[in-house]
């Protein structure tokens, strides 16, 4: 199963391992093991951790925090308490710790719960994205067959889809099509 990198910041994709949720919102953690899976893919760790099932459910509790929390920021609500609380308590954890390396390069090194040090460090990922200016540059892509949140990062502020070459590719083919029939 592949996963999606398309959001700009760790907690918003992390968002994205649900899949189609305008529909039928395809789970792309089904499995403890998948979620260990994406910490690797993300770029948090070198290696899956063990991930036990009351782990994959917390990380999912989290993950859905950070969605309707961001998708109020993004209608300017202040979201629910119930959800800040949890990406708080995530964020209060110990997080993985950036470690100077012989080549002068950061490396995050997790301590002694690998999995709970990652999610740490994906809700204060949320706590500084959620509680910054840049809340207001966090959209949901215009696509109608996509839910993808992600940060706007172009200078004018007006990018409508998660993908210039997935969604916006084909919507702008749609309506080509559309002028041409």
């Amino acid at each position: 199963m592949n996963f999606h990198f398309l959001s700009s910041r760790l907690c918003l994709s992390f968002t994205a391992t649900v899949g189609e949720r305008w529909r039928r919102n395809f789970e792309r953690l089904p499995q403890p093991a998948d979620l260990g899976r994406w910490f690797v893919a993300a770029g948090l760790l070198d290696v899956p951790p063990a991930v036990t099932e009351e782990g994959l459910h917390s990380a999912r509790r989290l993950r859905e925090a950070i969605y309707r929390t961001a998708l109020a920021g993004t209608r300017d609500e202040p979201g629910v308490d119930g959800d800040r609380r949890v990406i708080n308590a995530h964020a209060r954890r110990g997080g993985l710790a950036p470690q100077l390396t012989a080549r002068r390069s950061v490396e995050l090194r997790p301590g002694r719960s690998p999995a709970a040090d990652a999610l740490a460090t994906v809700a204060r990922d949320a706590v500084d994205l959620l509680g910054g200016p840049d809340i207001t540059r966090v959209r949901e892509c215009a696509s109608h067959d996509c839910a993808l949140l992600f940060l706007d990062t172009s200078r004018p502020g007006r990018r409508r889809w998660c993908s210039d070459r997935a969604c916006g590719n084909r919507a702008r083919a749609a309506a080509h099509r559309a002028r041409h029939s």
